[in-house]
């Protein structure tokens, strides 16, 4: 390692202790970049290391609102606008009760090079609460969410802030966000989030985007080694929003899915999983995974297990951050997975990725792969701006060739530094390249 890397990363650390998650991102993109720095003296020249690592604003603050039984309840928010060299903050708000600002540092630093690689004029950022929207009635998701956009709406703009959802945070959410922003600001102001319903300016298919998204990757990944889906057994961690969408896809494109899970445990389906059941449970009876294998013969549930242990072709970890360690790739290892390809944010640990790499499975790292949920985000921004709407396909279409825009920069980077086929390398370097040029270009700023 560099002495000009090692320092920035021990700064960065005294800087920021304790926060595991972020440094973890931050480390995985620098190590990366060690082949650069002797190529390109203007990195150290204009300090692009230490400045792309720090936060150009960070905004915590106090949620408070008022529960069903009139008691006074208090959360806390966060907003870190990481990057906007590129274009305005661009990334999702997360409800969960493990939020805190290490999760949202870590998530919104991963953003800036998941948004640099589509191509789209949009910087990084991140947000969130400590909120946990599960259990809550409608109106209590309400009240919360007008609270918390009361204390954000200031730090907002079409050009400057524009959320949208993530973990916890759906249409449902959105549309009270953007209500009350809408009722504090007296504008009707459709590009200020995004994921909203179509009906409120919404784009169709950013519903499905992050899952279909990560599917196309995996796609032109596989096409590399003359390979397709077809046919493939594959396992899907999670069975939110990104995990449905990505088990439809896989299906689309000749897959199977034999498993999916939540915090609880997984469901194991040989014949393929029935996803009309597994999103009636998620996204209408709001209920847990397990209630599967009592509406499906020849399913079963296994309680605190964890999707990785059953034989498959290719994974796609779509849950949560460090879901995928390094035993868990040894066991798709030893059962003969072919790849592993990331739908959720930093999903899988480096001594396992690091393990995929030495027995030559493809890995797709999250900042490549799970970029076309903000890239239709960005695609939503521009039909605001235009007062359009496009259809479906059009949508789709555009996503499919944003994606395979990104895995042939990957594949570039990856070839001209005699990395074959290491995408965490490739994403890394075509994402840092594009911010840096812009960061050295607006001086010091």
């Amino acid at each position: 390692m560099s002495t000009y890397l090692k320092r920035s990363l021990d700064t960065l650390s005294e800087r920021n202790p304790a926060q595991t998650l972020f440094m973890q991102a931050v480390t995985e993109v620098f190590e990366s970049l060690e082949p650069l720095l002797a190529e390109i003296p203007d990195i150290q020249a204009n300090a692009i290391l230490e400045r792309i690592s720090e936060p150009e604003r960070q905004i915590m603050f106090r949620v408070a609102w008022v529960d069903d039984q009139d008691r006074i309840q208090v959360n806390r928010g966060y907003r870190v606008g990481f990057s906007s060299a590129l274009g305005p903050y661009k990334g999702g708000m997360r409800f969960h009760p493990t939020v805190k600002l290490d999760v949202i540092k870590f998530l919104a630093f991963e953003q800036i090079f998941k948004n640099s690689l589509t191509g789209l004029g949009i910087g990084g950022g991140k947000g969130g609460s400590d909120f946990d929207p599960k259990g809550k009635s409608d109106g209590e998701v309400m009240r919360f969410c007008q609270a918390f956009m009361s204390e954000l709406y200031p730090y907002l703009g079409e050009g400057t802030d524009v959320p949208a959802g993530d973990i916890g945070v759906g249409a449902r959410e959105i549309g009270y966000l953007s209500g009350q922003y809408k009722r504090l600001t007296k504008r009707f102001a459709q590009g200020v989030l995004t994921g909203k319903q179509v009906g409120l300016g919404g784009s169709l298919a950013r519903k499905e985007a992050t899952g279909y998204g990560a599917v196309y990757f995996a796609a032109e990944m596989l096409a590399t080694r003359n390979d397709s889906l077809e046919g493939k057994n594959c396992v899907v961690s999670g069975s939110g929003n990104v995990a449905i969408y990505c088990a439809r896809k896989i299906c689309e494109l000749g897959g199977k899915v034999i498993a999916m899970s939540d915090s609880g445990g997984s469901i194991h389906d040989p014949a393929g999983i029935d996803l009309d059941i597994v999103t009636s449970l998620k996204e209408v009876e709001r209920a847990r995974i397990q209630e599967y294998s009592n509406r499906r013969h020849g399913s079963k549930y296994f309680e605190g297990q964890k999707v990785w242990n059953f034989p498959c072709d290719i994974a796609f970890p779509c849950a949560t951050q460090n879901e995928l360690n390094a035993e868990d790739a040894k066991s798709l290892l030893d059962n003969d997975c072919i790849a592993v390809v990331e739908g959720a944010n930093m999903p899988t640990t480096p001594d396992a990725i690091a393990l995929l790499r030495k027995k030559d499975a493809l890995f797709a790292p999250g900042k490549a792969a799970n970029a076309g949920g903000v890239a239709v985000s960005a695609l939503e921004m521009q039909q605001n701006a235009a007062l359009q709407n496009w259809s479906f396909a059009q949508v789709d279409e555009r996503l499919k060739a944003i994606m395979a825009h990104i895995h042939k920069d990957c594949v570039f980077y990856a070839n001209k530094y005699r990395r074959p086929d290491d995408y965490v390398f490739g994403a890394n370097v075509a994402g840092f390249l594009k911010v840096a040029e812009a960061v050295k270009s607006y001086g010091v700023t």
